[in-house]
């Protein structure tokens, strides 16, 4: 099968020397001359998982305090055994360059709220010594919960540290979500510390959340004190312990308390917009290995780099980025407003801080495409950074096609994983080409695959479900709470038994690259033939008049339903037929709606995804409270004109028809 070959967008530049090449010579002259290129060292790490995650760890120097008797002593899935016997440390590594570079910069914070403030290695080394004997004076121990309520700030990261160093487990929610989303994650962990801010200003909003604290205090019995860190103002909260009154006892020194490989590290939760969010445990050597990989091998980073990541503490990217440190990299923190004063405040930050790798959610991007921003018009930014990162949703070849022209010689970096692995399977290297709308090759040690819906491979050129076929170290220990592993056996692993299903569509091309055409769990199927969202978003969100789009198909009647939020709230025929115009043209028929409604807001989680399946299945009938928890929305009001639409489905006042040009009610904002 042949498909069109899209522009090249950038090139490894010749005689540039990365970390992944002196790792693909090192594997040439210890494994097998054979391995050359990029794709010969990916075909041996997924031929040999057990050999090259054991090269991996050797060649990164991880520091084992007993070292592991066998790499993989198990590869069931789930249930593998990856490093038995073998012990480490997190925080250990995470603060190796305090003791060979205590004075260079570990830490930049950028802050809405409070002045900016820069972290020496040694600064942040003592603020977890200082953190450890606090949570150690509040009888934190191995195996016990910290949970923070607390923003992306350099005390929140030397508090994770403080807590892997005891051999605890921290978890972690931003304070922009409100009590209730804290307490249907953190009830299910029962922590015994939590720790938290006052509030936060976002933009020019102060966000007061003294009486979030004492009602997520007063919703979790197992919490045993409270320490507030002054951030919004600098009064003390009630019943609480000083973050600055922490106990101070002498120490020689900052303890690691080595544990087991499969020790858990954290627990991440999953975005909840169905039922309870999953509490997601992810183990010590496993994050530490993949991190290592990820962040050396595929961005590039080291010890002159410097990591940005847009994110919360709520996010996934944040540990991503945490694990900067793990690198000797130094890393960036942003917490505020990313669209305050304008659309360019986290380009400013890449420029003025010198930023290496710059990530952020592709709606970023999109919106910066679309505000029509210039970033080498506020800063040196291709003469500082190297790679453009991108996650969350995927990224449209219009987006690629922006990052390459407005900084040349920049890499684009799409990368598609998630909060179930705490890394990408899929991503940019140094070594492989970047073509537009594509990612260019699965990471090492990452054995991916296409499926048809009867568990056979798809060709090459064919949308299939993406699976994992071959352990990785960063798979979940498992649920919180689930003893027995069915709801993880339920969540990963009962459609294709023996393979993780990641549930996105994926659709690999002749040249090794693979395009992520959405949710596998909110696929449009018209007339039988079935297509993810992200091509017809794609096209969408190239259109000067559309700023956010959702597609919804309903079985019944083969109906397919596009919602749009245009920019100024209206949609008239002239729009309408453009859409449909550039759908027919650039996709097919089968992707034109039947129905086009104009809508203020897309429904997305507070990471940025869209709610496709809960607005299906509103729009099928279904009580929104069962199908979308609120706490989970970043706008929680953003589901009330498709609670409205789905009462005039049923009474008939909406249908299947093609768009007429009627007004819509004020509550949906729309025509269909």
């Amino acid at each position: 099968m042949t498909d069109v070959q899209p522009d090249v967008l950038w090139s490894p530049p010749p005689g540039r020397e990365s970390r992944l090449g002196d790792f693909l010579a090192h594997c040439s002259r210890i494994v097998d001359p054979a391995i050359r290129r990029y794709d010969d060292l990916l075909a041996w790490s997924v031929a040999d998982i057990e050999a090259f995650w054991g090269v991996l760890s050797a060649y990164a120097g991880i520091r084992w305090h007993h070292q592991p008797t066998e790499v993989l002593a198990s590869r069931a899935m789930p249930g593998a055994q990856w490093f038995r016997e073998g012990t480490l440390s997190y925080s250990e590594h995470a603060l190796a360059a305090a003791a060979d570079r205590p004075d260079d910069l570990a830490v930049v914070a950028i802050s809405q709220t409070r002045p900016d403030e820069h972290w020496s290695w040694s600064r942040l080394a003592d603020e977890v010594r200082r953190i450890r004997l606090g949570l150690q004076h509040l009888g934190v121990g191995q195996g016990d919960v910290v949970a923070a309520y607390m923003p992306n700030l350099p005390e929140t990261v030397a508090a994770l540290l403080a807590t892997a160093s005891l051999g605890a487990v921290w978890v972690s929610c931003p304070p922009e979500f409100g009590a209730d989303s804290v307490l249907s994650r953190l009830g299910q962990v029962d922590p015994v510390v939590l720790l938290a801010v006052d509030g936060y200003r976002y933009g020019e909003k102060d966000v007061d959340r003294r009486d979030a604290v004492a009602a997520i205090r007063a919703g979790l019995p197992s919490v045993r004190a409270v320490v507030h860190l002054p951030y919004l103002t600098q009064e003390p909260m009630a019943d609480t312990v000083g973050w600055s009154t922490w106990d101070l006892s002498a120490s020689d020194g900052l303890d690691h308390q080595p544990v087991p490989f499969a020790h858990p590290l954290y627990v991440l939760f999953s975005s909840g917009t169905t039922g309870l969010p999953k509490p997601i445990v992810h183990g010590t050597g496993g994050i530490l290995l993949e991190h290592w990989k990820a962040l050396v091998l595929h961005h590039d980073l080291g010890p002159e780099t410097r990591f940005f990541w847009f994110t919360t503490t709520g996010w996934m990217m944040w540990n991503y980025l945490v694990s900067g440190l793990v690198v000797g990299a130094s890393i960036v923190l942003f917490d505020g407003d990313p669209g305050f004063p304008d659309r360019g405040t986290l380009w400013r930050i890449a420029a003025e801080q010198k930023v290496s790798v710059f990530g952020t959610g592709a709606p970023y991007i999109t919106a910066s495409r679309q505000s029509d921003l210039h970033p080498m018009e506020l800063g040196d930014l291709p003469g500082l950074m190297r790679q453009v990162g991108s996650t969350g949703s995927p990224l449209s070849a219009a987006e690629f096609r922006w990052v390459a022209e407005e900084l040349p010689g920049v890499q684009v970096n799409s990368i598609s994983g998630g909060t179930d692995v705490c890394t990408a399977f899929v991503g940019m290297n140094p070594l492989t080409p970047v073509w537009s709308g594509e990612i260019s090759r699965p990471l090492l040690g990452c054995d991916v695959a296409a499926l048809r819906e009867d568990g056979s491979q798809a060709a090459i050129g064919e949308q299939g479900e993406l699976v994992v076929r071959q352990p990785m170290p960063s798979m979940p220990l498992g649920l919180w709470g689930d003893a027995d592993g069915r709801r993880l056996r339920e969540a990963y692993y009962d459609r294709f038994p023996g393979l993780w299903r990641q549930g996105d569509w994926v659709t690999f091309t002749e040249r090794g690259s693979c395009i992520i055409s959405g949710r596998s769990d909110a696929t449009l199927n018209r007339g039988g033939v079935r297509f993810g969202t992200a091509d017809l978003y794609a096209v969408l969100e190239s259109l000067p008049d559309v700023v956010d789009s959702l597609a919804v198909h309903l079985e019944k009647g083969d109906v397919l339903l596009l919602f749009v939020v245009t920019a100024d709230g209206e949609l008239d025929q002239s729009r309408v037929d453009v859409i449909k115009r550039e759908l027919r043209a650039r996709l097919s028929p089968r992707h034109v709606p039947d129905s086009i409604v104009a809508v203020s807001a897309v429904p997305r989680t507070l990471t940025g995804k869209k709610l496709e399946l809960p607005v299906k299945r509103i729009l099928q009938g279904a009580d929104p409270e069962d199908v979308a928890s609120t706490s989970a929305l970043a706008d929680p009001g953003s589901l009330l004109p498709f609670v409205e639409l789905a009462r005039r489905f049923a009474s008939r006042e909406v249908h299947g028809a093609n768009h007429n040009g009627e007004k819509e009610s004020p509550s949906a904002r729309g025509r269909t």
